[in-house]
């Protein structure tokens, strides 16, 4: 096996990075060797290092298996790996699955709960994590998957699949009486995603969004408005839920002032700013927590089919949104994610790296 390598920030300033070179593992009884492969990289994975701690997501990837120590942290990401060792019946090498990966070349698994879509790590520090992290997808069991997609799987997949479940919360709860929702970082993809899937049910979708991204926001067609952030007073006074995607305490305090008791519900969903605020609001929302109601509401199968049916119509538009660069290697991750960290990637870009 090719020789491995893994890529780790300083967990107290994310902007120091480091590259170290290992041996390529060897499985033992009742692991399974994955190659990553293709990953991408979104303001979605700086939210994972801010709160690192607080929402346990450093403990996902553990440093210490790759020669570092507990001051560094492997930020999660999504994409695609192959199975290239295995010692579990049923997993064989070949085998292309979509999940949650280290920034690193390979990742030691320890496959259970098999069916035909694929496996959990049930790795023993990961046991008492949120489960949806540890599932891996089988390309050939996934009613999502499209190969000449996977590009669009990866930056859109984790962020809309928490878009879904936003929307489908807001529905399945009247959306709390509100008239309007406004969405701050509007221009962010969990945003006009989440947009997207509440259009036409019911309330009035307004963005907030720095001056500069107004154009591209608008030109999305999710919003029946959109405001830059210091055009909060132009909202009208109606019953409205906030969900809170920057993580900007002075927007916060804006809506607060300009709405009063018409404020029926402030929500973090995500940060985008770096800055976590989430104490301030009145409700944290988590999207596993809405999958487990819709799991027991509609059966797995029954999710799994309404999340790839909303997934159908997202990505027939999604790619007129979008330009996807991709870069290649380990030196291509490190700059990607230092751009993507200082905010420096435009909203129609994304990032994906081929390992």
């Amino acid at each position: 096996m090719a020789p491995s390598w893994t890529f780790a920030v300083a967990r107290d300033d994310l902007t120091r990075t480091v590259l170290v070179d290992r041996p390529a593992p060897d499985p033992a009884d009742g692991e399974a060797v994955l190659r990553v492969d293709r990953v991408g990289v979104t303001a979605n994975n700086v939210t994972y290092a801010v709160l690192g701690d607080t929402l346990r997501y450093w403990r996902f990837f553990p440093p210490e298996p790759h020669g570092l120590g507990p001051d560094h942290g492997l930020v999660p990401l999504w994409g695609f790996a192959e199975v290239v060792a295995s010692r579990v019946t049923g997993v064989t090498a070949g085998q292309r699955l979509y999940g949650y990966l280290p920034p690193a070349r390979h990742l030691v698994v320890r496959p259970g709960r098999m069916d035909p879509t694929g496996f959990r790590d049930v790795s023993e520090h990961r046991s008492d994590l949120p489960s949806p992290y540890n599932a891996y997808r089988l390309t050939t069991g996934d009613e999502a998957y499209r190969a000449d997609e996977e590009d669009l799987l990866i930056l859109y997949r984790p962020l809309f699949f928490t878009s879904f479940m936003l929307a489908d919360h807001l529905v399945d709860n009247d959306c709390h009486g509100a008239s309007t929702v406004v969405l701050s970082s509007a221009s962010s993809k969990t945003a006009y995603a989440a947009a997207f899937e509440l259009r036409d049910r019911g309330p009035r979708l307004v963005g907030l969004t720095s001056p500069g991204n107004v154009a591209f926001t608008e030109s999305l067609g999710c919003y029946d408005q959109v405001l830059p952030y210091n055009g909060v007073a132009a909202l009208d006074r109606v019953p409205t839920v906030y969900l809170d995607l920057s993580g900007v305490p002075a927007t916060r305090a804006a809506l607060h002032a300009h709405l009063g008791d018409r404020l029926v519900r402030d929500v973090a969903v995500g940060l985008t700013n770096q800055t976590p605020n989430a104490d301030a609001a009145g409700e944290v929302f988590f999207a596993p927590a809405q999958m487990r109601k819709r799991t027991v509401d509609w059966g797995r199968d029954g999710l799994d089919r309404r999340f790839a049916d909303a997934w159908r119509r997202f990505a027939t538009i999604v790619t007129g949104w979008v330009d996807i660069r991709v870069g290649h290697g380990p030196d291509a991750l490190c700059s990607t994610w230092l751009e993507v960290l200082a905010g420096r990637t435009p909203p129609r870009v994304g990032h994906v790296v081929q390992l």
